[in-house]
Formats: C-alpha cells, structure tokens, sequence
C-alpha cells in the first residue's frame, strides 16, 4: 500500500518538476541599479556592472521557483571615479572585506497577473537581513539566435543602516548629504542555461 502512495506521489510530482526551468542572468542584457537622493533634493544614480544570478522558474507552480543573485561590490558605478572609490572604502561597501552583496530567495507569492512578492535573506556589507522584492514578469521571447529569453524586474527599498552603511554628513540648512534610503532596481534578461547567449549586439 505505502508503495502505491509512493508511485501517486510521484506521479503527480513529475508535472511539476518537468515545468522547472534553469535559467541563468545574461549580463550583457541585465542591470543592477540604484537611486539614492544627494542633498537631500537631487538624485545620484549608479549601478554594478559585474553580478551573476541564476533563476529556477517553476512555471506551472511559480511559488516553487527560486532565485539567486550575487553583486561584486568593487564593480559599483556612478560615473564619478572619486565617488566610486569613496563608495568602495570603509566609510561605505569596504568592498575590500566584502567583496560581494547577495540575495537567496526563500519564498514567491503571487500578486495579481504576472506580479509577485519575492521573499528572501539580502547580505550587504556583512549583514543579512531579510528582504522584500516587489517582482514583476515581463514575458518571453525568442531572439535572432533562436535562444528564448525571460525577462523580469525586480525593486525594493534599502534602508542603509540596516546593513551598517551609516556614513553620513549634516547640511548647515538641515537634512543630511546622503539620503537613508536607496532604491534598488533589477532588470533581468535571463536564457536557459544550456543555452549561452550569443555575443552582446
């Protein structure tokens, strides 16, 4: 009997395990950027040119899909080399001692027609804290070379602090240099990954 309870379990399995798909982030066609406010008024922008992440996709049962993504703190970017080297010290990332800022899933709930909260434990700076992704599927297409590509976008807000980024300065008029709050914004463009994208045109 426990051997028939074993085989319709695993008959109903197979469905769902057949759905799953490996993906893995093409970063010639991906982005990792953030908005944080500079004097309270304005906006700098940057981004991390060098990060690998991996996707798998559940498509008959997404909940079940899971993501990883790793960023190279040294790769940090606001077109301003002296900003960049300030950013990658001590006083913020010490991307020296932390090389890397990573996200692990740990669970995708559904919110509405290709809109999810993606749950999961977010390390920055040697902290890990738990995070709240809002996630948003853009569809699927093949490209020129016949490699079908997902394409998602994934954002949150980062309180500094949180993860020990506590570097600031005061204004003379009130408020202080560096805003508390960065918003990180995620664009992906992921392929199959027996499939490797073709050279970035």
């Amino acid at each position: 009997m426990a051997t028939v309870f074993l085989m319709a379990g695993l008959a109903n399995l197979l469905p769902v395990l057949a759905s799953a798909i490996e993906l893995e982030v093409d970063p010639a066609h991906s982005n990792v950027g953030f908005d944080i406010k500079h004097l309270v008024v304005s906006t700098v922008h940057g981004n991390f040119t060098d990060f690998t992440g991996a996707i798998d996709l559940n498509e008959k049962d997404p909940a079940l899909s899971k993501v990883s993504f790793t960023v190279k703190t040294d790769s940090i970017s606001t077109n301003n080399a002296k900003r960049d080297a300030h950013l990658k010290s001590a006083d913020f990332f010490d991307a020296q001692k932390y090389p890397e800022a990573k996200f692990v899933s740990t669970g995708l709930k559904s919110k509405g027609k290709d809109s999810y909260v993606l749950d999961g434990d977010l390390t920055i700076h040697g902290v890990t804290k738990k995070a709240q992704l809002k996630l948003v599927s853009l569809g699927k297409v093949k490209d020129p070379y016949g490699v079908e590509r997902r394409m998602f976008q994934a954002s949150t807000d980062i309180v500094r602090k949180d993860y020990g980024l506590t570097y600031n300065a005061a204004l003379e008029s009130g408020g202080v240099v560096i805003g508390e709050i960065a918003k990180l914004t995620i664009d992906v463009e992921s392929t199959p990954k027996a499939d490797k994208p073709a050279a970035a045109k």
